[in-house]
């Protein structure tokens, strides 16, 4: 396994991870949170897409470098 594909595979962990995050957040919407609560979770659904984007453009990049 060369460097990259250990990299990839890292980082689809680690979006595997996020993507659970924000399952996690949704469900914790539902649960009648406080205003403020809501605050905190919609700002961590914002922080948790924004590292998804970057995930999945190091990914792109990595897998584009490979062909």
């Amino acid at each position: 396994m060369s460097d990259n594909e250990i990299i990839i595979e890292k980082l689809l962990e680690q979006r595997d991870l996020n993507l659970s995050m924000l399952k996690n957040l949704d469900f914790e919407l539902m649960m009648d949170p406080t205003e403020k609560e809501i605050v905190n979770i919609k700002k961590l659904q914002i922080a948790t897409i924004d590292e998804l984007k970057k995930i999945e453009q190091e990914i792109s990049f990595l897998t584009s470098k490979k062909s």
